[in-house]
């Protein structure tokens, strides 16, 4: 195991260098958080060997754990300002469709092309169903992409990483060495049930024991606010742990939505204040996820786990997507570009990293494939990002034009 010293000189440098190359990296085709990943693989068990960390040990877990907690709750509290927006209907229709749709596909490829039990199939696609717009930022950020796409692909990707969570904790559950007798009503009462519990109520306790602004010498200001979302984050995930035993990570996602929905106020100062914490954490997990690498493990499937990752991207996201916007009136220039640009990110990469932790069968070959699966999408997503949007933002001009055409004949 690498040490802590060396971790943090190695993380330290990552963000310096991030930070003074930022520039060239929005230029390039790659994200940053892609470049700490490709780093992390370099540096790690498939490359130089620098960063040597144990997918079971409780450094790395503890930090998917926290990575999990800080995104979900970023995530839950954007929910009521995105969905009280326009055009929440197109993401709402990916997340009930083209989500169990995605990973339905995923998982009949994997059983069939790589030979997977049914539930470690099902598995590997709640691990894929997700969406990840960081690494291809420029998609829901660039003005040239028509604003209705934009916020359909923020808002989808927002949403899916809490929604996918209680799909990929069921059947790791189901597949966790050691456990037996997996019985899926106690999961759902236990983990589920006590998750929205626990979830409901910190988030309506949190929200009442802040004090509105008032503008008066106490007042609690900005930053400190952002800091008391980030505790009430952390302290549902450890109560809700605390036997009775529920899950955290859906108590955090509930209680972040009960606390964007009542306190607008402290939603507004967590996004101005707390981003960079979260983004640290992110870049942080990104090279850990890339230290886990190695080429032998991505490709130990042969080609095979190269027909899951092409089917993935060519064919059951397109598929979905298409399912779910059928009937909507959505150009299919517009259902091509979202169904493209559906890349794998942090969800994926955490979930994977725990999977691993929690000795679930098959785990590293799932592990594999989902890396295998992000990898790709690093650089797919990477390659064609500004490619895309010129081609959107061209066939959107054309749909413009044509009512000004038809009315000037």
């Amino acid at each position: 195991m690498t040490s802590f010293q060396t971790a943090a000189a190695v993380f330290g440098g990552l963000l310096i260098a991030g930070a003074l190359l930022s520039g060239l990296a929005r230029r390039s085709v790659l994200s940053l958080a892609a470049v700490f990943v490709l780093t992390g693989f370099l540096l790690g068990n498939g490359g130089l060997e620098v960063l040597n960390f144990d997918a079971e040990s409780g450094f790395v877990t503890d930090l998917a754990t926290v990575a999990l907690i800080v995104i979900l709750f970023r995530d839950g509290l954007e929910v009521d300002a995105e969905v009280l927006q326009r055009h929440w209907q197109l993401p709402a229709r990916k997340l009930a469709v083209a989500m169990p749709v995605t990973a339905v596909i995923v998982a009949l490829l994997a059983r069939w092309l790589v030979g997977l039990g049914w539930t470690e199939a099902f598995l590997l696609g709640a691990l894929l169903s997700p969406t990840d717009p960081v690494l291809s930022s420029g998609v829901v950020t660039d003005l040239r992409v028509p604003r209705f796409i934009r916020h359909s692909l923020n808002l989808e990707s927002g949403l899916n990483d809490g929604l996918a969570l209680p799909a990929v904790l069921a059947f790791a559950a189901a597949l966790e060495a050691g456990r037996s007798g997996f019985v899926w009503w106690k999961f759902v009462v236990q983990d589920i049930g006590l998750g929205l519990a626990y979830g409901l109520a910190c988030g309506l306790i949190g929200s009442l024991l802040l004090p509105r602004e008032d503008g008066g010498p106490h007042a609690i200001g900005a930053a400190q606010r952002a800091l008391y979302g980030l505790g009430l984050a952390f302290a549902t995930y450890g109560l809700t742990v605390i036997s009775p035993r529920g899950n955290g990570f859906i108590a955090v996602f509930v209680a972040a939505i009960v606390v964007g929905v009542r306190r607008p106020d402290l939603r507004a100062c967590f996004a101005d204040r707390a981003e960079e914490v979260v983004e640290i954490v992110k870049l942080g997990i990104f090279t850990v996820f890339g230290s886990l690498l190695t080429v032998h493990g991505l490709f130990a499937d042969g080609w095979a786990a190269v027909g899951v990752v092409a089917g993935t991207f060519l064919l059951a996201r397109p598929l979905a997507v298409w399912l779910a916007l059928a009937g909507t009136g959505v150009s299919r220039a517009t259902k091509a570009f979202m169904a493209w640009f559906g890349p794998k990110g942090v969800a994926t990469m955490t979930f994977a990293i725990l999977i691993l932790a929690h000795h679930v069968r098959s785990g590293e070959r799932i592990f594999n494939l989902a890396a295998l699966a992000v990898f790709a999408s690093i650089v797919l997503h990477g390659l064609t990002d500004t490619p895309g949007i010129r081609w959107i933002a061209a066939r959107s001009e054309e749909e413009a034009a044509k009512p000004l055409e038809r009315a000037a004949a």
